[in-house]
């Protein structure tokens, strides 16, 4: 059997039952966590809607992740499938199995970096008909645009498509009240993102190319810089090199892609589960008076700094305005110390965050929330000169915030980690076929897979640990584009300026979709 005849083949019975089972497994594991955690906290619910919302938003969220793995995990078994180091299925498998983990093992730190570019106004009120707006148009446009890219073959990013989600949804909530558009983005946050998408590929395509070079000068063994001939398998060393490189490759794709769906589902059950999801209940009742305590020293601290002079505006538009534009005015400090003041004396009041009352859980999150974004913009604001002790204070007291708001339950990664790794079972083949025979003129060497693996794993967990998002299809596309490149092997042209024209109209068309179906949306 040819390898593309291997590629093509039919899958066996028993991936198609290992499909079932983890579907079954993943539906059931999350119902029963779900209601655990309802009835742990408490919630009595006298209408079905709120389920029927949850379920459509979670199946529309887990949806986005399964074409997810269409596109990005498909690119970490293309080197291995194509080098006969692994068949196809097992190679699918075992990528499955690594992107799972990589998942489950993720600290949350991409997830709310990308759900920081929202209006913060938006994250406030996600329980409200704009916020499910918001929600269905990020989940659908990226949805709409994986699907139409994917049926093409072409490797596009998932992480281009969901950031161009949030600016389109970001611009048309600020037109849609009247606003400039620019103001309805944290700009800041998204030039960040933006560069790391857009230095990533051409770091895959420098380093695989200098990295191949330098095998070159280094291991003379003949065998690394050949193809495979016919499907006899690689060499016992290489294929364990090339394994490896996979399973690199695929724990920092589940790390860092799969915190995306993580941060979209968090935002579902905030908005519609308020009472069980907005706000960290294990969070340790001994850190309560520490929280509390903080908070009073760092109101009385502001407050000396920035006394209050005259009738103060009301905190929350204060500091809802100052996250929106980033405009320092003489009420934002006093606002922020109020604020402050507020969280403090609610949590002494209650002692635990469990105590929270179901009707105040929502308004304490949300002033954790606000709180929180209007200290980041603080400790950035050149204009302020707050004293060290102030800094120390509201970045401790930050952290703390975080942790009440920022946190993502276990079965959430599962179910996350489940719905990548079904994506890639059933779409695998298109993107494969694209990076193996498409890119370069000869054949993928040993070399060359493994050249580019190692240095999108490299890239993938390197912007993990900075919490930034990357595209795993841009950084290994580029990859295996500059490994041909310094093998002289020939580039076609034709893909690479299809892969270019999808990185370049991604954004666009994502912006520009989402931000029609949250007009749409909202007018519902």
């Amino acid at each position: 059997m040819s390898g593309r005849q291997k590629i093509y083949k039919k899958n066996s019975r028993l991936s198609i039952v290992l499909f079932i089972l983890l579907l079954v497994i993943g539906i059931a594991f999350t119902s029963v966590n779900l209601f655990n955690d309802v009835s742990d906290a408490g919630a009595r619910y006298t209408s079905y809607v709120p389920f029927l919302l949850l379920g459509l938003a979670l199946l529309i969220a887990l949806g986005f992740e399964f074409v997810n793995g269409f596109h990005d995990t498909a690119n970490a078994v293309a080197t291995v499938i194509y080098t006969n180091s692994l068949s196809p299925m097992v190679a699918v498998v075992w990528s499955g199995l690594f992107n799972f983990l990589g998942v489950l093992l993720s600290s949350g730190v991409v997830a709310f970096g990308i759900i920081s570019l929202l209006p913060v106004e938006l994250i406030l009120q996600a329980g409200t008909g704009s916020g499910f707006a918001m929600v269905y148009a990020l989940l659908f446009s990226a949805i709409i645009w994986n699907l139409g890219t994917w049926w093409l073959g072409l490797p596009a990013s998932s992480s281009h498509t969901l950031i161009g989600s949030i600016i389109g949804v970001g611009v048309a909530n600020a037109l849609i009240h009247g606003r400039n558009g620019t103001s309805g983005v944290d700009w800041d946050q998204a030039v960040k993102i933006g560069y790391s998408l857009l230095l990533s590929p051409v770091l895959g395509f420098v380093f695989a190319a200098l990295l191949l070079l330098v095998l070159k000068a280094l291991v003379k063994n003949r065998e690394l810089y050949s193809a495979p001939e016919g499907n006899a398998p690689a060499p016992l060393w290489i294929r364990g090199l090339l394994i490896l490189t996979c399973t690199g490759v695929s724990f920092a794709h589940g790390s860092n892609d799969g915190q995306k769906g993580m941060g979209l589902i968090m935002l579902i059950l905030v908005g519609t589960m308020p009472i069980a999801y907005a706000l960290n209940r294990s969070m340790p009742p001994e850190q309560i008076p520490r929280v509390t305590a903080l908070a009073v020293v760092t109101k009385q601290d502001l407050l000396r700094q920035f006394p209050i002079s005259g009738t103060q505006p009301a905190t929350r538009d204060v500091l809802t305005g100052y996250v929106q534009t980033s405009t320092l005015t003489p009420a934002v400090i006093p606002a922020l110390a109020n604020l402050i003041g507020t969280i403090g004396i609610e949590l002494k009041q209650y002692g635990s965050v469990d105590n929270i009352p179901a009707q105040s859980v929502s308004n304490t999150r949300n002033d954790m929330y606000l709180a929180s974004e209007a200290i980041k913009r603080v400790k950035a604001d050149t204009q302020l000169h707050l004293s060290q002790d102030s800094q120390r204070n509201l970045a401790a007291l930050k952290n703390d915030l975080d942790s009440a708001t920022r946190f993502i339950p276990f079965w959430v990664k599962v179910v996350v980690a489940i719905a990548l790794g079904l994506g890639t079972m059933v779409g695998w083949r298109r993107i494969v076929i694209t990076v193996g025979e498409k890119i370069g003129k000869t054949h993928l060497t040993y070399a060359q897979g493994a050249s580019a693996e190692l240095v999108a794993m490299t890239t993938i967990g390197a912007a993990d640990i900075f919490g930034l998002p990357v595209s795993t299809t841009h950084v290994l596309s580029s990859g295996v584009a500059g490994t041909m490149a310094a093998n002289r092997s020939g580039l076609q042209m034709g893909t690479l300026r299809n892969l270019l024209m999808a990185w370049v109209l991604t954004l666009p068309a994502s912006i520009l979709l989402s931000a029609g179906l949250y007009w749409v949306f909202n007018h519902f």
